[in-house]
């Protein structure tokens, strides 16, 4: 397949441009197209790149690639789940790509994982090409399902312990999962305790009135939700952020309940560890000044 059968791709450079990001982009030098199709909901686009490995692309903006692929998916995916006692029942709304279960089915508390992902593509494409984030889906005790995580979540009544959406950005098929309505059904389907983390509107340098408005939100749903970020290359202004939110009001999800030995760690973690976990909730002051201004007008 040619260069030119992608708008994105010129010159032999994947440009990620968007209105989300003015006056910035993101480019990676293409080796090859390795899929593309229009889904039923997205453009999905998957290449090979000269430096990041295999690259997914959803509506023209990076999803993840194999070289920084871990950052993301351990932090969205840990944050959470070791700020839970014990979880045993997991959910990820989105996450087709497989990275967030390949990290929840590393805690041995787990007795089922389900995901419910909105596009089967996703899914397909990324078992073809991404076999080391994939290989979640091949845990026994994972469940997959393919629909609308909103509507999912309308049936489901103090069922999990933890809960991850693991979404695209809020435009587009995602824009639900960062409304109130969303976090009220979220709240609704967990258990006693239960933990939620999410991603959390981009980036600080980018979107802190957006991170602002959904932790105003969170709130209002959660007695707990704080903001944590991790450090990602190919995400815009290499940073991304997350949600974390609790049922139990006396939960500091900045503190780890539970975790590894500093072996375990570096066996099952390429990122994440117990000393990042705290980090990740520590602000530069431009950030912490705003959010926090907005949490005593509450």
């Amino acid at each position: 397949m040619s260069e030119q059968t992608h708008s994105t791709i010129k010159d032999g450079w994947f440009r990620e441009i968007s209105d989300m990001w003015p006056g910035q982009a993101m480019t990676l030098k293409v080796n090859q197209i390795l899929h593309h199709e229009k889904s039923k909901y997205q453009d999905v686009l998957v290449f090979e790149s000269s430096d990041h490995g295999t690259v997914l692309v959803l509506d023209n903006v990076i999803q993840c690639t194999e070289r920084d692929e871990f950052s993301y998916q351990e932090m969205i995916t840990h944050l959470a789940m070791n700020s839970h006692p014990n979880p045993k029942k997991v959910l990820v709304i989105g996450g087709g790509d497989g990275g967030v279960l390949r990290e929840v089915v590393k805690h041995e508390s787990v007795e089922e994982a389900v995901l419910c992902d909105i596009d089967e593509a996703v899914i397909r494409v990324s078992k073809k090409y991404l076999p080391g984030m994939s290989i979640g889906f091949q845990h026994p005790n994972v469940t997959v399902h393919v629909g609308d995580g909103f509507e999912f979540l309308k049936n489901k009544k103090n069922e999990f312990d933890v809960i991850i959406t693991d979404s695209s950005d809020p435009e587009g098929p995602a824009e639900g999962l960062f409304q109130k309505p969303y976090f009220e059904l979220l709240n609704d389907a967990l258990r006693e305790g239960g933990v939620v983390s999410t991603q959390g509107s981009e980036n600080q340098w980018l979107h802190i009135s957006l991170i602002t408005e959904l932790k105003k939100i969170c709130r209002e749903v959660f007695p707990v939700a704080e903001y944590a970020y991790t450090t990602i290359p190919t995400y815009p202004s290499g940073q991304i952020g997350f949600m974390i939110c609790c049922k139990d009001a006396t939960r500091n999800v900045a503190e780890p309940l539970r975790s590894w030995t500093r072996e375990e760690e570096e066996k099952l973690c390429r990122y994440y560890n117990k000393e990042i976990h705290r980090a990740a909730f520590v602000l530069p002051n431009f950030a912490r000044k705003v959010l926090n201004t907005e949490e005593k007008k509450e």
